[in-house]
């Protein structure tokens, strides 16, 4: 078997910071298409691989080539520590699915490989939004699992994600003149007050803990030093459990929003409550034999996601979908990026004991 750490190192030495991935996506397809029976698509800058076998099974192992920007000079080994851009974010993860599809040349179920582009921009980019508009039949499956970085442990299904832009109006005056106008930016206070002390939801999903949040995440406000503002606006980022749908979670804030809120008259306008992102959430998809395996074989811990990730695509056509990668997400799009070798290769051991072994 190949050094997976080294095999890291070599994908690490490939720069592919999102929109430049295409070096990155030529060595991957070359390495695919030398491996005996893969049917290989490409589409884009996207790269599906593919046994046919006839498995009653499909398992589904996914991963994004790009990386977020930062230092591109290459990697570093130290014994057992590789260091550099995207080692834990995820091209430990790239490795080890690159070497699962060389050695498990008889898999117990059918499986698909995918490599996607542009993970880590916004999400109109992303590959695999991409795949499921363009070529939605290469990504049939029973399950998907995610190289995302996990330290090892099951990170079953995400939390939603979505930002609103609340703009309070005003009237302008001459700061000389204070009451004869209306400050937007003072109106923010109560609003900012409340979001600091929002009591949050816990609720247990499948056995795993989600933490809602909400929180403000950007305000913009003011005309000149001498003009009393007429706007302030404040962008909300809210996080929900997958208990809830989208059209819940944008209810539960417009009505957390409703009290800061005036209807307006003469020329201020009204108050304006925008949903200008939306991110679905993901069930966890624990009760499906196939991750029941392979969390049981390997007593893995399983958690909740309670940041956003991929599996949402996968979940949203039907295919529970969980996170599991070699590194540690703390470390993720840090300075300080590295990947040790004992849990790259204990998750190359426990897929490919799923796929040689299946349920």
């Amino acid at each position: 078997m190949t050094d997976l750490l080294a095999l890291t190192a070599e994908l690490v030495d490939i720069p592919s910071v999102s929109f430049d991935e295409a070096a990155i996506v030529a060595h991957l397809e070359a390495e695919l298409r030398a491996i005996p029976g893969l049917a290989v698509d490409r589409i884009g800058d996207n790269l599906v691989a593919r046994t046919n076998l006839g498995r009653t099974h499909r398992v589904i192992l996914a991963g994004h080539t790009d990386t977020v920007p930062g230092d591109t000079s290459g990697s570093r080994l130290d014994g057992d520590v590789l260091w550099g851009l995207g080692t834990t974010d995820m091209k430990g993860g790239l490795a080890v699915m690159l070497e699962l599809a060389r050695v498990v040349s008889e898999p117990a179920v059918d499986v698909t490989w995918v490599f996607y582009a542009r993970e880590e921009v916004a999400i109109a980019h992303n590959g695999l939004r991409e795949l499921f508009a363009e070529a939605p039949e290469l990504l049939a499956g029973d399950v998907a699992i995610l190289g995302e970085p996990t330290a090892g442990a099951i990170e079953a299904g995400c939390q939603g994600t979505m930002r609103f832009e609340v703009t309070l109006a005003g009237a302008r005056a001459h700061t000389a003149r204070p009451w004869m106008g209306r400050n937007a930016v003072h109106r923010l206070g109560a609003l900012l007050t409340a979001l600091e002390a929002y009591a949050h939801r816990e609720p247990v999903v499948d056995g795993c803990r989600y933490r809602e949040a909400l929180q403000a995440v950007h305000v913009e406000g003011g005309v000149a030093g001498n003009v009393v503002p007429d706007s302030a606006m404040v962008r909300i980022n809210h996080r929900y459990a997958p208990d809830r749908s989208g059209a819940q979670a944008e209810a539960h804030v417009r009505e957390f929003l409703a009290p800061f809120l005036d209807e307006g008259d003469g020329d201020d306008g009204g108050d304006r409550v925008e949903l200008v992102d939306h991110s679905p959430a993901a069930l966890p998809g624990l009760s499906h034999p196939l991750l029941r395996a392979v969390t049981d074989r390997h007593q893995l811990e399983v958690r909740a996601k309670l940041g956003w990730t991929d599996v949402a695509f996968f979940s949203e056509h039907g295919v529970p979908a969980v996170n599991l990668g070699p590194g540690e997400p703390t470390l993720a799009h840090t300075a300080g990026e590295c990947l040790e070798r004992p849990p790259l290769e204990s998750c190359f051991m426990v897929l490919r004991d799923l796929l040689e072994h299946g349920t």
